[in-house]
């Protein structure tokens, strides 16, 4: 019998303790904005919104242990991105925005 369920994608490198910027949290809350589906975009290399070149460092970051910066649109009527930032020895996350950084 076949299951209904998709496997999820392993995450591609540690993401460690994760944290979110106050300023982060506000806004999301704010705006009914789940961060998780983000913070696993994040985890499993779905990096689509960037440019190419960037999507090539985040692939070496992995490799050569460097930090790993993601940025995703978020859904509301101000242009606003969150920015996911994993830290080169893999010990934290952040999750935040831009103005925060």
């Amino acid at each position: 019998m076949m299951s209904n369920t998709q496997a999820t994608p392993p995450n591609r490198f540690p993401l460690g303790q994760t944290v979110l910027t106050r300023n982060a949290k506000d806004f999301l809350d704010a705006n009914g904005i789940d961060p998780l589906p983000y913070l696993m975009r994040h985890a499993h290399g779905d990096w689509s919104e960037m440019c190419h070149e960037d999507q090539v460092t985040n692939r070496n970051a992995i490799r050569d242990g460097f930090r790993v910066f993601s940025s995703y649109k978020l859904p509301t009527e101000e242009e606003q991105n969150v920015w996911i930032i994993t830290e080169a020895d893999r010990s934290s996350t952040t999750i935040l925005l831009p103005e925060d950084y």
